[in-house]
């Protein structure tokens, strides 16, 4: 379950809840967050375009390797480019393995009042240029499997909207 929104939109909130109320079942679940990613698989890279894309297919072919042997996997990573994330769902579907792309449509308003990181701060004073969704692009999904609006559900609504999702796909 790929998670895709901009920064501070409540990707890593959302994806590590239903991860725990996924665990209670006893199935095996990873998050495969977008910070850590960076930190220990994608180190190095910065984020021009194409180390954005290699990002994303790092992450990508590590989450289908994951689900190819049985673990439930959500990637909550911003993933800006469609292209990418097409990619992405290019090799899952030839492996044979289920992906889910949820957008979680949080206003670029709300997250920089959120600014969990201070990146919109950090881009206001001029500290912090390629700020995905102020001066670098973000191209949200057209048809996502689930668009999540966290300006108007809670962190509980939107678990339990991404159960239902694996519930009615079969892969809860």
């Amino acid at each position: 379950m790929w998670l895709t929104g901009l920064p501070s939109a409540g990707k890593t909130t959302i994806a590590s809840a239903a991860a725990g109320l996924c665990r209670g079942t006893g199935r095996p679940v990873e998050v495969l967050d977008g910070d850590e990613i960076r930190t220990f698989l994608s180190a190095g890279l910065g984020f021009s375009r194409e180390d954005r894309d290699l990002n994303v297919r790092r992450v990508g072919y590590v989450a289908d390797l994951l689900a190819r042997n049985g673990v439930l996997v959500f990637v909550p990573v911003i993933a800006p480019y469609a292209d990418s994330r097409a990619a992405v769902r290019a090799r899952h579907e030839a492996s044979g393995t289920p992906y889910l792309e949820v957008h979680v449509a949080t206003p670029v308003e709300v997250c920089s009042v959120r600014d969990v990181k201070g990146l919109y701060a950090r881009q206001a004073s001029g500290e912090l240029s390629g700020l995905t969704g102020i001066d670098d692009p973000y191209e949200a999904p057209i048809a996502p499997d689930l668009r999540i609006d966290t300006q108007r559900h809670s962190v509980g609504d939107s678990v339990r909207e991404l159960a239902g999702l694996l519930a009615e796909r079969g892969l809860a």
